[in-house]
């Protein structure tokens, strides 16, 4: 059994918990931004392969005490033995965090660790890996809190919500694995029809259409532990080909989309192209203001404008009450589900949201607001 950390959106953590149980991870401890558990290597693949929440799966490699300074920690690395896990040709690169650290410099710390591992290397095989800031083929992470610092060596390099199938997207997209999270939030499951009227370039779309057809997010990439030494190509290769034997065969699903502008549609239309998962979804292009329900009920959610994606804050005021009052008149027997950091929404849609659930979208502070449509109904005294 080896341990792992598995760094996720904030808000999202309880899910990820469930995802992993559920992948037969033992030892299961949330905390805030992730889920720490054990497992074995096959679950680690699983685990990079199939979960639509985790941001990472980071492999635990040492958890120690520094008492003086930096060379407490660079003595601590050096000992490792980084050559059993990774080769001297792999290129490196070392990142780090820390809550309530004592050290100086994070910059110089990131340093000495860098140097720790390349002096090891040079200590046994002669030579040293290189760093690439871009693209390196091991990451190594560094948790400082207090005097406590763990490192990890990143098993998943991309990050996970890089799926391998969104290449195309607008000036502020909503992370995958956040949009998983929020379709889970808001109840929604293959089969139940699914309206994004603000769907930019699609995210929410592809990560329903993928659920659907029981296509796991990461059949379409490569992982680091792919490059560690204790790697199973038979075992990994195995469980790829599982994953694709499972997939259902594509067809339409009521899943639909709209967008006010051409460019966002254009965008959406090639990433379910370039998924090979063009003919599940219903795209067209419409103001959400003029938008009718595809069907006779289900789930709308969308990704409201704010932050950098904010346009004047006097068309937002405008729009809010307009949207309430398409969903009030138009959506009845649907639930909503609004995505979005900008709080007033809570006074200028006129509407009373049910539910009000704090989630992180990098480091912007959100709210996913619920509303459960009944014509008439929900307008506040």
């Amino acid at each position: 059994m080896s341990d792992f950390f598995a760094p996720c959106p904030r808000g999202l953590e309880k899910l990820l918990a469930d995802e992993l149980a559920s992948f037969g991870a033992a030892d299961i401890r949330t905390t805030e931004g992730g889920v720490a558990f054990a497992g074995d290597w096959a679950l680690c693949y699983r685990a990079n392969l199939q979960s639509r929440l985790a941001s990472r799966i980071l492999w635990r490699v040492k958890e120690a005490t520094y008492f003086r300074d930096e060379q407490d920690v660079y003595k601590t690395v050096f000992d490792l033995p980084w050559s059993r896990w990774f080769d001297v040709n792999d290129t490196i690169l070392v990142k780090v965090t820390a809550i309530r650290c004592p050290l100086k410099s994070l910059e110089f710390i990131t340093l000495k660790i860098k140097d720790a591992v390349c002096d090891k290397f040079r200590a046994e095989k002669n030579a040293r890996p290189s760093v690439a800031k871009l693209d390196p083929d091991m990451r190594i992470h560094a948790f400082f809190e207090g005097e406590k610092f763990t490192m990890y060596l990143d098993t998943s390099g991309d990050a996970l919500y890089k799926r391998g199938v969104r290449t195309h997207t607008n000036i502020a997209p909503l992370r995958e694995n956040l949009a998983a999270g929020i379709l889970k939030m808001a109840g929604w499951k293959p089969g139940i029809p699914l309206f994004d009227p603000m769907c930019g370039s699609g995210t929410f779309l592809i990560e329903a259409a993928q659920m659907s057809l029981n296509i796991q997010p990461g059949i379409a990439r490569d992982f680091a532990f792919q490059k560690l030494k204790n790697f199973d190509a038979k075992l990994w290769n195995a469980m790829r080909e599982a994953a694709i034997a499972a997939q259902k065969p594509v067809c339409e699903l009521p899943i639909y989309g709209s967008d006010l502008y051409g460019d966002a549609l254009k965008a959406a239309h090639q990433n379910l192209f370039d998924a090979g998962i063009r003919e599940t979804v219903d795209l067209k292009q419409c103001n959400a203001l003029e938008a009718s329900p595809p069907e006779k009920e289900g789930i709308l959610i969308a990704n409201l404008p704010y932050g950098e994606r904010m346009g004047d804050e006097d068309e937002l005021a405008e729009l809010y009450p307009q949207l309430g009052n398409v969903l009030k008149q138009k959506f009845g027997g649907w639930n909503a589900y609004l995505f979005t950091a900008d709080m007033r929404i809570v006074k200028l849609m006129r509407l009373t949201p049910s539910k009000r659930t704090p989630l992180y979208n990098g480091a912007i502070e959100c709210r996913l607001f619920e509303y459960k449509i009944v014509a008439g109904s929900n307008r506040p005294k």
